[in-house]
């Protein structure tokens, strides 16, 4: 029996990846959502080449000049977003980062699982030890049969599209490699500079100890590994008429948070933000500041019930939403193209909670203290307090570069569905933008979001996994439920969450998760759901 189990367990990296049937929910989708809005544009051409050759649009009544001007309009700007869409194809505009720190970053994923920690975690109130975990450990080469390696080998394969294990060999591997360190394409190992075929090899080694097997020498044509800065960039059109519709949705929304909740919108150092701040607060007694980190999608318009919810509940608390025009659609703001590097947007952020006098950059920023310490000294010198941060889905991002640029800023965390933990298992990247869509969900996910010109200009064009990638370990006071709460879909389409919660419980988080086995993916933020009331009522103890 053993025997058996033993063998389905290492047969698993071996198991071949067929596509999934589609079922009727794509079907309704694609018919009723996706070909109406895809058809405007191809069904404008038609009208206007037609209208032209034929003369006739001279002899259209003032319904039909308007809808010539309409589709004129469309046609015009397909030329532009087509122009746009290959603008964004060119190489990665990443710049090069420090070598000793993605080396640095690659051995921490490789050290992720090597720790025999029980999946169902330690008991946060009586374990001694900080941190436990993998980075204690040491990679040395482990039995094929180990489940460590097993595990490693099974979603290591992620990033080469699920193709088996054994059908990957090493030219592939180093492309994979080389473009996770080097983020440049790979053309053969010999035509490398030394230097580079160094760090190859000593990568490649630890893979193979990590994996305890052999990688074959040569190449496999059919396996090809994904390059995500590097690979052909996948854009969907949509019509003007649709970019239209979400700048004037945002613009309302602005007015009427201005208006309702008097909020300001307001920029600061090229970050656009709104920002609600009650007459009566206070900074040193008033209840902690809030920054609302948002996820892809349609910015304001996605979040606008959850935001009105958040200012009703919550009337005596600030808070702050960043806006990130390149994730929310906003093709005529300038920025859309050009979103913030990781540092430069940790440090703008950070200026910004300095500006608005709710955290203290230099005298939070010591080196060695902890959170809790930093509490006491915040009491003692009368500085503020550190904020609250919530963010939802591609917001940890964000979140996790807070968290490392300047941890000393945020005192409170709340994650919803994020996406920055074991993202560096290919999972993420392969789910929203390398699968073929199988469900109506994932193709609204796929068309709506995936596929949008600034979204897939910020995720296939911007993407650095080193530095999004967030560890245990660079959370402060992880286990503590009132200072870090974690909030996961178990039928999350994007996350794979049951991984997620794996990697969270086996370090002591418990009481601070809330794992719904029915969970979608943003479930939690809607209105009347268990966990939106389960946020908001963690949000109002601060």
């Amino acid at each position: 029996m053993k025997a058996a189990q033993s063998h389905m367990a290492t047969g698993l990296p071996e198991k071949l990846h067929l596509p999934r049937r589609r079922d009727v929910s794509f079907w309704i989708v694609l018919l009723f959502a996706v070909l109406p809005l895809w058809s405007i544009v191809p069904l404008s051409w038609a009208f206007v080449i037609y209208a032209l050759r034929s003369g006739s649009v001279w002899t259209y009544a003032w319904c039909g000049q308007a809808l010539f001007a309409a589709a004129l309009c469309e046609v015009f700007f397909s030329a532009y977003h087509y122009n746009l869409s290959r603008f964004i194809s060119r190489q990665s505009p990443l710049p090069p980062t420090n070598l000793a720190e993605l080396q640095g970053a690659l051995k921490r994923v490789l050290l992720a699982g090597l720790a025999n920690l029980p999946e169902d975690g330690y008991d946060e109130e009586s374990l001694d030890i900080d941190r436990p975990g993998s980075p204690a450990e040491t990679i040395t080469l482990l039995d094929f049969d180990d489940p460590r390696a097993v595990d490693f080998r099974n979603y290591l394969r992620t990033w080469f599209n699920k193709m088996p294990w054994s059908s990957i060999h090493k030219n592939e591997l180093h492309a994979w490699l080389y473009w996770s360190i080097f983020n440049a394409p790979f053309t053969s190992f010999d035509a490398l500079p030394a230097s580079h075929q160094k760090v190859l090899q000593e990568a490649t080694q630890m893979i193979e100890s990590r994996s305890g097997s052999k990688i074959p020498d040569g190449s496999n044509p059919a396996v090809k590994p994904l390059r995500l800065t590097l690979d052909p960039v996948n854009v969907a059109w949509r019509p003007f008429v649709w970019y239209v519709g979400v700048a004037l949705s945002n613009y309302i929304l602005r007015r009427r948070f201005q208006n309702i909740w008097k909020a300001q919108i307001g920029t600061f150092n090229g970050l656009d933000y709104l920002l609600r701040v009650p007459s009566n607060w206070d900074p040193l007694t008033g209840p902690r500041p809030i920054v609302f980190m948002h996820g892809l999608g349609l910015g304001l318009t996605q979040y606008q019930r959850f935001l009105t919810q958040l200012f009703r509940q919550l009337p005596h608390h600030p808070v702050l939403v960043p806006l990130q025009p390149h994730v929310s659609q906003e093709i005529f703001h300038p920025a859309y193209l050009r979103p913030m590097s990781w540092r430069k947007m940790a440090n703008c952020l950070a200026s910004l909670l300095n500006e608005l006098g709710w955290a203290d950059l230099d005298e939070q920023e010591d080196e060695g203290l902890t959170s809790s310490e930093t509490a006491k000294g915040a009491a003692e010198t009368k500085v503020p307090k550190g904020v609250t941060v919530l963010s939802h889905s591609n917001g940890s991002f964000t979140h996790a570069w807070m968290l490392k640029a300047h941890p000393g800023l945020i005192t409170r965390s709340c994650f919803v569905d994020p996406v920055t933990f074991c993202s560096w298992e290919g999972d993420l990247c392969y789910n929203f933008i390398y699968r073929s869509c199988a469900t109506g969900m994932e193709l609204i996910i796929k068309y709506f979001v995936g596929a949008e010109l600034g979204v897939a200009n910020f995720l296939q064009r911007h993407f650095d996994w080193s530095s999004n990638s967030l560890w245990y370990e660079e959370i402060p006071a992880a286990r503590d439920p009132s200072k870090n709460m974690f909030f996961l879909g178990g039928k999350d389409a994007i996350v794979n969450a049951e991984r997620v919660r794996r990697y969270l419980t086996s370090h002591g988080v418990r009481k601070g998760l809330c794992y719904d086995p029915n969970g979608r993916h943003g479930q939690a933020l809607l209105s009347g759901t268990s966990g939106q009331k389960t946020i908001l009522q963690w949000l109002q103890r601060a």
